[in-house]
């Protein structure tokens, strides 16, 4: 039914209904409720991308209607709706007062063609494969993602190949956001990320709750990636990621800071919580409690502090790990990698210190852990703590612990040596078996064990803990 509207004064308005040439007169008020009853998008500041353009099929690339959608709602703010069906895009930019919610049954699927992704956003400094992503904002605030429906970015290596020849290939991440403030992601649903998940740069203000990640068609499919950003909170969320699950990050002088992460249910193919793959400022005020960390391989607990900056007051307490490997490695090293420039990881095992000087590590407090690890694989199992020479990890407790490891070592595995790796890639399998069955402990001062309680299933004939040059 079409209508039209004229005004006659403050108290009347003629509605023509066109349909039957009928006029009516009527009150504001009626007015008001007939427009609320027609489901008017303007008064809800509601933009369907459907009204735009969009169309559910997954034959075309609807980027630049959703895009249209995005930015009239950005003029006044309000909510962007991806409805239900199936709609493939390429690269989108969120902008300020923008709510992207997918309903139930909504399906935003990232294009398999690399074409449809932007080469206009700024890229990822850590993993400049990854520079292009599926979802982007840039100097944004009041953001949100938020819904029960799905983004799903389809990266399997057949879409996006980890190399092609002796070349790395493209590949989109499923989400960046840099420098934004106010950052809401809420019930939704991110899965299949060609590289990362979600990588958020220099932001502020940052609350995931109730997120399910599900990413592990490809490689390096980490799952919250939170690099130099302040006041961050990850709670009731489930995540089952390729790569590290949660890995806060520090490429510039700006910390990490103020982050909690709380009641999540986390698996991984690598690690569960990891703070330094990149660790230029470093990280301060990090809390993580009440969390399943099961099913996890590579460790599921790893700290370090590798390129100059600090990594100091982080409390990790009330966490389940069944079935992990290597519990908790805290390592401080001499990368010193200034992050100037794009830098792929170099994993070599014979590499020099690029410059900065070591930073440093301390005050840490693991509590409240109990831990089945299952491994095949020797060197992936024990605690590791080991700073380096002249350098110390400090002030570190465990406390109520209990650890069950799989056992089998032998009295040649009690000589080994394990070797110093400064500047090497920090992952604890990288250095060898262990010479220990239950904890090594090297450059280290003031750490205690309170109540730490650690078995072996088979004998081993290693020794429980083995300390090196500690305080």
């Amino acid at each position: 039914m079409m209508w039209k509207v004229l005004l006659i004064n403050r108290k009347q308005t003629i509605i023509m209904m066109m349909k039957r040439n009928r006029i009516l007169t009527i009150n504001f008020v009626t007015l008001a409720i007939l427009f609320l009853l027609c489901g008017c998008n303007n008064i809800k500041n509601e933009f369907n991308i459907v009204d735009y353009g969009a169309v559910s099929d997954t034959t075309i690339v609807n980027t630049k209607f959703i895009q249209k959608a995005i930015d009239e709602c950005a003029k006044n703010g309000g909510k962007v709706i991806i409805p239900k069906g199936n709609f493939v895009t390429g690269t989108i930019n969120l902008k300020s007062n923008v709510e992207l919610h997918l309903t139930k049954g909504a399906n935003l699927l990232g294009s398999s063609s690399l074409s449809d992704y932007s080469t206009s956003n700024i890229g990822a400094i850590e993993g400049p494969a990854f520079n292009k992503c599926l979802v982007y904002a840039q100097n944004a605030n009041n953001v949100k993602i938020t819904g029960k429906g799905t983004i799903n970015g389809r990266g399997d290596k057949k879409n996006f190949p980890v190399k092609i020849g002796n070349t790395l290939g493209e590949r989109p991440m499923l989400i960046r956001f840099v420098n934004c403030k106010n950052i809401d992601f809420l019930d939704v649903t991110l899965k299949n990320s060609a590289s990362w998940c979600t990588h958020l740069v220099d932001c502020d203000n940052i609350v995931a709750r109730n997120v399910v990640i599900d990413s592990r068609v490809n490689t390096n499919n980490d799952g919250f990636d939170i690099d130099g950003c302040k006041n961050v909170l990850i709670e009731g969320c489930t995540i089952n990621s390729g790569d590290d699950a949660i890995c806060p990050k520090s490429t510039t002088s700006r910390l990490t800071e103020n982050m909690v992460v709380k009641n999540c249910r986390i698996t991984s193919h690598t690690s569960a919580f990891k703070c330094g793959t990149s660790s230029r400022g470093g990280f301060k005020n990090i809390t993580v409690s009440d969390c399943d960390f099961s099913d996890t391989r590579m460790g599921a607990i790893k700290l370090l502090q590798v390129d100059g900056g600090i990594l100091e007051d982080i409390t990790i307490s009330n966490i389940v790990m069944n079935n992990v490997e290597g519990p908790i490695f805290i390592r401080l090293g001499n990368r010193g990698r200034k992050y100037d420039v794009p830098t792929e990881q170099v994993y070599n095992k014979k590499v020099e210190s690029e410059g900065l000087p070591p930073g440093t590590i301390k005050n840490i407090k693991i509590s409240n852990i109990k831990a089945t690890v299952v491994s095949d694989i020797p060197e992936r199992c024990g605690i590791m703590i080991s700073g380096i020479p002249g350098h110390y990890i400090e002030n570190v407790v465990l406390e109520d612990i209990e650890i069950s490891y799989p056992g089998g070592g032998t009295k040649e595995d009690a000589k080994i040596i394990v070797p110093e790796d400064e500047a090497r890639y920090p992952e604890q399998f990288f250095f060898g078996k262990l010479p220990t069955w239950g904890a090594y402990i090297r450059h280290a001062r003031n750490i205690e064990f309170k109540n730490v309680n650690m078995s072996t299933r088979t004998p081993d004939e290693r020794e429980k803990i083995v300390m090196i040059d500690t305080l």
